[in-house]
């Protein structure tokens, strides 16, 4: 079937797109970004840089953004995929966020033709850093700080990885209000470590003592990996907490590695 006869007809093509990179979309996403009659692009769940959102409307013309509001309550969006063809364009992978999961399971439901295209995760991504795939634990998310409340379940799952020895992978929180509706802040790595550091005094502070000093940790910093701008520094929470980036960072905290990774590691070190 040609592109012109396969994009003519109703459905949502969601499209994952990948770190950002426009180098590095799939054929079938490129062909979906160029053919599909109306795109929108999933703006809450990952940020793209105003660098490669120019990039890629000055390729593919410029869209519209939906927040989590027009997600979480898609019937205007499903209302028009019900007519014609619509591209949700989702940084990573499409099937990352629970969130997109649930859009398949209304279009099923409404008789919606749905279409996957992946992309490029940040789980694919995080393979340069040099630590073995199967060595990774429950991932979880450091969230910004809402008023007083402070959650410790993200360091009671490094923890518990740790006991397993198991790597844990961090994602930073894109959101301070929570509400998924404003213009994404990503997290900076100096938030993430300090509220990091917050969550252990917290289970000191309700009789949970850490084994030993969290910031003497040592941890990979991952910035804008799978970009030009792309960043891998490996050294203890401490030393990280003051370096200053721009863009989307992750914190993998690893177990006790192998010798094949601790050689690996040891490319990113800095003092």
């Amino acid at each position: 079937m040609s592109s012109e006869n396969k994009f003519s007809s109703n459905g949502l093509w969601l499209v994952g797109i990948g770190p950002g990179n426009p180098d590095l979309l799939t054929l079938e996403a490129v062909e979906a970004i160029s053919n599909c009659k109306t795109i929108f692009m999933e703006g809450y769940t990952a940020h793209l840089s105003e660098e490669y959102l120019e990039e890629f409307q000055t390729k593919f013309g410029k869209w519209q953004i939906l927040m989590r509001g027009a997600i979480e309550n898609p019937d205007e969006l499903l209302d028009l995929a019900n007519k014609e063809s619509v591209a949700l364009l989702v940084i990573g992978d499409v099937l990352q966020a629970t969130t997109h999961i649930d859009l398949i399971l209304r279009c099923e439901k409404l008789q919606i033709p749905t279409h996957i295209i992946h992309g490029i995760s940040i789980t694919t991504l995080i393979g340069e850093v040099g630590l073995q795939a199967y060595r990774f634990g429950r991932q979880t998310t450091i969230p910004y700080s809402y008023k007083s409340y402070l959650p410790t379940s993200p360091l009671e799952i490094i923890l518990t990885n740790k006991k397993n020895n198991l790597h844990t992978l961090l994602l930073l929180d894109l959101d301070p209000t929570g509400m998924g509706e404003e213009q994404p802040q990503p997290m900076t790595p100096q938030i993430a470590i300090d509220t990091l550091n917050k969550m252990s005094q917290k289970l000191v502070d309700e009789g949970k003592p850490m084994i030993e000093n969290l910031l003497s940790w040592n941890a990979i910093l991952c910035s804008n990996l799978g970009t030009k701008n792309q960043q891998i520094k490996y050294s203890s929470l401490g030393n990280l907490s003051s370096i200053e980036l721009i863009g989307m960072h992750c914190l993998i905290i690893p177990s006790e590695p192998h010798e094949m990774e601790l050689l690996a590691l040891n490319r990113w070190e800095v003092e």
